[in-house]
């Protein structure tokens, strides 16, 4: 089927019968990513370019489950505003096209650009599914555009990159300048192998080394990223973090995603933890194959964006007629714990979606939730700012998304030394039995607890100590449930300063 004849055929499937999506169904997120319909699960080929963040993500064009994978497509000038644009890769031949990356040819080392000017090349696996006499099968390839990413032609020397394996997936591609050359980190899932391969022309690889097997290896390792993160407080002062999905085997059961922190020479990147030694990048069960953008203006820190849901479930939750959402974009760097060097994680800045602002300071809870009645968060989209000293306190903690009997909890255990999210009484939680949860994570307090709560709906983010803690969660509240309230337990709090403002829809409104 030609290109033309394959994007009439989509856009017949994705209008029939259907109005203008006003993005304002229920449940739906107002300042996250989700496509106008259909399913969708990894983000992409992130790739910033001529002004432009670039989101591809895996889309099904036909239907609001797992299959027929293309890559999607969206623009945004700010990280907030995102529109959607047409199915840039799809799927051909029966050949589907899984996760990978983009990144900017800017001197033309493909010999796929024209015009004198930088393109756009696309490194993404080719997923042939099994059939009868034939094993499935994944290799790599390659696409290209000289027009800003608004289309793209697949290379006609594909695969460029074959081992005859049926796992073998996810490249995530860069130019190291260690190297000076393009490397790829791509998944041996059942081997718990991360392999590095190098190219001058993104169309001849050589591999070089290896990484793993180390810490986790309870599922399919997926979804590999080798990025250069900052060290906090140190000019100049970098680490390499290989981030690893793994499938299932998540912390908090189902899908969840490890990292290991070390150095990367252009050709082999060293663990610099005991091998033994298991980090994860969020403690929630909804942040999965997180890619840093490429081509980030220099001196930028790197921004990474993840698929917020959990293999679990993710084909029963309850949403239409779209299914799947990408977490915020979070800006990374790490930072010197007692433990060693820890990954950071902060949303990108909010400020030109905030209404009004809600502050307060004080000790009293009671005065506390009366003022957040009163003129406190009134919708569902909003941001949520606070420290908190626990003083006597054994237990605080924020219920969000409150009203008609449910909520979602939000707090820190003293005993247990944890952070938490329990969404176990948040809705909807009866799809599927792997949903309701209390996840947590343990962090040391110092004295003062750091809250920043991102509620969007169906969307929960929390980040806390600096962002050394992250944790992403979905639910499906009642549509009234819209209160926010502190709590505390066997005590007074010492002091609790919040800050409050609700969020603008990034949406159109047709």
């Amino acid at each position: 089927m030609n290109r033309r004849a394959w994007t009439v055929l989509v856009l017949a499937v994705s209008c029939a019968g259907q109005g203008p999506a006003p993005y304002d169904e229920r449940f739906r997120p107002q300042y996250h990513f989700s496509p106008r319909q259909n399913w969708t699960n990894d983000p992409n080929g992130l790739v910033y370019f001529d002004g432009e963040y670039h989101l591809f993500y895996q889309y099904n064009p036909f239907g609001d489950r797992w299959g027929h994978m293309s890559w999607g497509h969206a623009v945004s000038g700010d990280l907030l505003h995102w529109r959607e644009l047409p199915v840039a890769l799809p799927e051909e031949n029966g050949i589907m096209i899984f996760t990978g990356s983009t990144v900017v040819d800017r001197q033309n080392s493909s010999g796929l650009c024209t015009g004198g000017r930088p393109c756009l090349i696309a490194v993404y696996t080719g997923h042939t599914p099994p059939a009868p006499g034939r094993a499935a099968l994944e290799t790599q390839n390659i696409a290209y555009s000289n027009d800003r990413g608004r289309t793209w032609t697949k290379y006609a020397g594909n695969p460029v990159l074959d081992l005859g394996m049926a796992d073998f997936r996810d490249p995530h591609v860069f130019w190291s300048e260690a190297a000076r050359a393009w490397t790829m980190a791509v998944a041996l899932p059942g081997q718990h192998k991360v392999l590095i391969y190098r190219s001058a022309d993104l169309k001849r690889w050589q591999r070089v080394s290896e990484f793993g097997p180390a810490g986790a290896t309870g599922g399919q390792w997926e979804c590999p990223t080798l990025a250069e993160v900052p060290v906090e407080g140190r000019a100049g002062a970098s680490r390499w973090v290989l981030k690893v999905g793994l499938n299932p085997g998540g912390l908090q059961g189902g899908s969840g995603e490890q990292y290991f922190a070390g150095s990367f020479d252009g050709t082999r990147f060293i663990n610099e933890n005991p091998p033994a030694t298991t980090l994860w990048t969020d403690y929630g069960k909804d942040c999965y194959c997180a890619l840093p953008f490429n081509g980030s203006p220099p001196g930028a820190a790197p921004v990474m964006l993840g698929w917020m849901n959990n293999w679990q479930y993710a084909g029963d939750v309850p949403t239409k007629p779209w299914r799947g959402q990408m977490t915020i974009p979070r800006r990374l760097q790490l930072k010197q714990t007692a433990e060693g060097l820890r990954l950071a994680q902060e949303p990108v800045d909010l400020e030109s979606l905030r209404g009004a602002e809600f502050a307060w300071r004080g000790s009293d809870a009671a005065s506390l939730n009366r003022a957040l009645r009163d003129k406190g968060p009134r919708g569902t989209s909003w941001e949520l700012r606070a420290k908190v000293r626990p003083g006597a306190a054994g237990e605080v903690g924020w219920r969000v998304l409150s009203g008609e009997g449910k909520y979602t909890l939000v707090g820190y255990n003293a005993a247990g030394g944890e952070f938490f999210v329990d969404r176990t009484h948040s809705g909807d939680t009866g799809f599927q039995r792997d949903f309701p949860a209390r996840t947590t994570v343990k962090r040391p307090a110092n004295g003062t607890l750091d809250f920043v709560i991102l509620a969007d709906r169906s969307t929960l983010e929390v980040f806390a100590q600096g962002g050394l803690v992250a944790i992403t969660t979905l639910v499906y509240p009642p549509p009234e449930a819209r209160a926010v309230e502190f709590s505390a337990e066997g005590g007074p709090p010492a002091e609790i300063r919040v800050q409050a403002w609700e969020l603008a829809t990034t949406w159109p409104r047709f």
